[in-house]
């Protein structure tokens, strides 16, 4: 009786793992819409980009791209990848697997890619005039209304929203850090590189145009962040060859020393600085990709 009670358990254990095997394979020949690679419908993170409305985006077609692992900006656009970081408003520091990117169906359509006027009317005046869409997260940089630089931004969140209306830089810091918040290790005070403060609120809150992280979207506290891989590589090792470094040519266009003499690197007060437009309301964050069917 042993000998048979032994037999029929082992039947037992073929039959379950005959039937697991089985189950297995036909789960992974016949995937569910829903496992279609895809960031998660419910996106807390708001990785999925590809639901970050912009109104310029609509004369450019376009479609999503899932980052798979290994892959980066640089190996899936080669020297084009500049281009589609501006695109998606993102540095290569917040590239990761798992989220999804727009990327548009001709490459030749977004380089040299603007959401803002080439000429701008209320800019003509102004030897110089900083232009700044919330609704595109775009600043533009105008001589007598001409559009001479062009460069993505990350502005306030919806909770901390940058302020809106009619200003002017009233200071500059080229080595300003941060009195309210942290690095995201809280290892030290975030950095401001090649900071310029446009405006003062009632509770003597400052808000700066300087250096930052870009992921994709309004991401800061209501400054205005620009592209700097030098900082981001000082800061946090990466990227290994900084080439983004918008922060730097603003600061350098609108502050710097051809017209306000020698800059010391620490808060100088300045006069007759350009005047800064913050205009327009947060994109919109669609409830899911226009993609998904």
């Amino acid at each position: 009786m042993r000998p048979s009670r032994m037999r029929l358990s082992h039947k037992i254990v073929l039959v379950f793992l005959f039937t697991s095997l089985l189950v297995g394979f036909t789960v992974l020949r016949t995937p569910s819409e829903t496992s279609e690679p895809g960031a998660s419908p419910a996106d807390k993170a708001m990785e999925d980009l590809s639901r970050v409305e912009y109104p310029s985006l609509k004369a450019i077609k376009w479609h999503p791209h899932f980052i798979q692992p290994n892959q980066t900006l640089e190996t899936l656009f080669g020297n084009d990848w500049t281009w589609v970081a501006r695109f998606n408003r993102i540095d290569r520091r917040h590239v990761y697997p798992g989220m999804t990117i727009k990327v548009p169906d001709n490459m030749a359509d977004i380089r040299g890619y603007t959401p803002l006027p080439r000429f701008y009317e209320p800019a003509r005046r102004h030897d110089k005039y900083i232009l700044v869409d919330l609704t595109e997260q775009w600043l533009g940089g105008y001589e007598h209304g001409k559009l001479v630089i062009s460069v993505p931004a990350a502005t306030g969140r919806a909770e901390a929203p940058t302020p809106t209306g009619q200003f002017r830089i009233s200071a500059r810091d080229q080595n300003h850090t941060s009195s309210l918040y942290k690095t995201q290790d809280d290892s030290e005070q975030y950095p401001m590189d090649n900071a310029m403060r446009f405006h003062i609120d009632e509770k003597s809150v400052g808000y700066w145009i300087h250096a930052r992280d870009l992921p994709g979207r309004p991401a800061s506290h209501g400054c205005i962040g620009l592209y700097d891989e030098a900082m981001q590589k000082r800061v946090f090792g990466f990227p290994d060859k900084p080439v983004l470094l918008d922060s730097e040519k603003v600061y350098a266009w609108a502050v710097g020393e051809a017209d306000y003499e020698d800059d010391s690197g620490n808060l100088e007060e300045l006069e007759d600085a350009p005047e800064v437009e913050v205009r327009g309301e947060l994109p919109r964050y669609l409830p899911q990709s226009p993609f998904r069917r």
